[in-house]
């Protein structure tokens, strides 16, 4: 079998869809790349501000309602469906649930050949790209660092704290063969 999915799991600003992007000018065939970036802008401006959708609280938290829940398991099943008609696709990730995360992934993805990948990075260099991006609320990077990981089984780990994106990237394909 072939793997035809790419799992990317780290916290806010480790390097995920950086090393996506990468991975896209590495890899011999074309890849798509989606992340869960994409599906909470995709949703209502009201589901980014209420107790149903998601919230990020001012200390950098992230808590997530059941509307978030259900459109994520829609969009999860939607991206399964789309490495089985046959688009690879790298999916950057933030696993809130750490292993619970995993395993709604697990039972979308199920008989596909998937990679999966931790993308570490260290909670202060996370905080200062957060800081230098201005686009995340402070403190999400270094909440996340380490709770994205808990529990979760990878076939391999990179840590972007001192490794470009690009190395990453390598790193990644040559383990795809």
């Amino acid at each position: 079998m072939t793997t035809r999915m790419i799992v990317l799991n780290g916290g806010s600003s480790s390097g995920k869809s950086g090393i996506a992007r990468c991975l896209q000018a590495v890899l011999p065939q074309p890849w798509l790349a989606v992340g869960v970036d994409t599906l909470v802008e995709a949703m209502p401006a009201t589901l980014r501000t209420t107790g149903a959708g998601i919230e990020f609280a001012p200390d950098g938290a992230v808590r997530v309602g059941p509307e978030f829940d259900a459109l994520q398991a829609a969009w999860m099943t939607g991206v399964a469906a789309m490495v089985r008609a046959g688009a690879p696709t790298i999916v950057d990730d933030v696993f809130l649930g750490g292993a619970a995360s995993q395993r709604r992934w697990q039972q979308v993805l199920a008989g596909l050949d998937v990679l999966w990948v931790g993308v570490r990075c260290d909670s202060a260099v996370a905080a200062g790209r957060e800081l230098a991006r201005g686009d995340r609320v402070t403190g999400m990077a270094a909440s996340q660092a380490a709770v994205v990981h808990q529990g979760v089984s990878y076939d391999l780990e990179v840590d972007t704290t001192h490794t470009e994106s690009l190395t990453c990237a390598r790193t990644i394909a040559a383990r795809l063969g």
